[in-house]
């Protein structure tokens, strides 16, 4: 039991390295288009070309908040599920014919998958609903 929560926080502390310079990229890319459209003086043309900047209300702002949010919950559950239906198939797998342990097993499987979907599913609705706020 001590290796698995061992191997579990090593598994989650990758996820947030992974997580990490995704936010710090996405945060400079929002810096970069905030400067410019709060108006710099990096046009050089005298007719500058329309700019996204009416595209970036505060909605839109949210609406990626919630969505990086969103995504990276979403992984760390998608993480664990994974990791409950290999300690399931484990203990399926050691139960020695005794059917308490079985059925135990079976529930902790069928549980993560059932987390699975939901999490999946999840993720379709708040897209959606994001969508259409952000487009209303």
């Amino acid at each position: 039991m001590r290796k698995l929560l061992i191997s579990l926080g090593v598994l989650l502390g990758l996820v947030f390295l992974q997580a990490a310079p995704m936010a710090s990229a996405q945060t400079v890319t929002n810096q970069i288009q905030n400067g410019l459209c709060a108006g710099s003086n990096l046009q050089v043309s005298a007719n500058p070309p329309p700019s996204s900047c009416a595209n970036q209300n505060g909605a839109q702002q949210i609406n990626d908040i919630l969505r990086h949010i969103v995504n990276i919950l979403s992984a760390l559950v998608g993480v664990v599920a994974v990791i409950m239906i290999i300690f399931g198939g484990l203990r399926y797998v050691t139960s020695g014919g005794n059917d308490t342990s079985i059925t135990s097993a079976k529930n902790t499987i069928l549980y993560a998958i059932i987390g699975l979907i939901i999490v999946a599913l999840a993720q379709i609705i708040v897209h959606f609903v994001l969508n259409k706020i952000v487009n209303a």
